[in-house]
């Protein structure tokens, strides 16, 4: 296991990547096809910017992302802008939707600061993945992506089944790159549902105008 953590992050400082966690995003990726060349994506908890980094080469000349943390990420990468802030607080939203008011593509590796207490870790984490949730249906495209990270625990299956509610694909899925005897996973939402509905009632409006 520690041999693996070893071999990953001798890795990262090889491919000049910001850290092992580079590779998270590049397996999911390579699997779920979540970031494509020309998409917009919005990175949930970029700091130290290692998912910006790669989210970065994805998207390529004609794409774009967004990052977004408390903490400050200091390197500047292609086609990519960073706002500090709280993810909480509107007027962090605010700066965000004026790089960009929606995205294909929403990713969050966000983790709260653990306390040893498995219970409240876990509740800190689903609070964490609500609020990606809750930004998604604001910010994300109809069809859109959504990737969270999630600490599992007893939480987990009313999380899934309200992900399951607003996208047609909902997929645990844990990468190679993750420690084994890490609880954290990856929850994968392909489809985005209810800008659809938006959708047709803009067009409903539009033919009664």
């Amino acid at each position: 296991m520690y041999q693996q953590k070893d071999g990953y992050h001798r890795m990262a400082k090889k491919e000049g990547y910001k850290s092992r966690a580079s590779f998270k995003l590049i397996q999911l990726n390579k699997k779920f096809n979540l970031i494509k060349k020309g998409y917009s994506v919005l990175d949930l908890g970029a700091a130290p910017g290692g998912w910006m980094q790669i989210a970065s080469t994805f998207v390529g000349e004609t794409g774009l992302v967004v990052g977004v943390d408390l903490k400050i990420v200091k390197e500047k990468f292609p086609n990519s802008f960073f706002v500090q802030g709280d993810i909480f607080e509107d007027e962090t939203i605010n700066k965000v939707k004026e790089i960009k008011e929606e995205f294909n593509t929403i990713i969050s590796d966000m983790a709260p600061n653990t306390s040893g207490i498995r219970s409240l870790d876990h509740q800190k984490s689903i609070d964490l993945c609500y609020r990606a949730l809750e930004l998604s249906l604001n910010l994300l495209q109809y069809k859109g992506n959504l990737l969270i990270k999630i600490f599992q625990g007893e939480g987990t299956k009313e999380l899934i089944d309200d992900l399951k509610n607003e996208f047609h694909y909902v997929k645990i899925s844990k990468p190679e790159s993750s420690r084994s005897a890490s609880r954290e996973t990856y929850v994968i939402c392909k489809g985005f549902k209810k800008r659809k509905l938006k959708i047709i009632e803009k067009e409903l409006t539009e033919e009664s105008a």
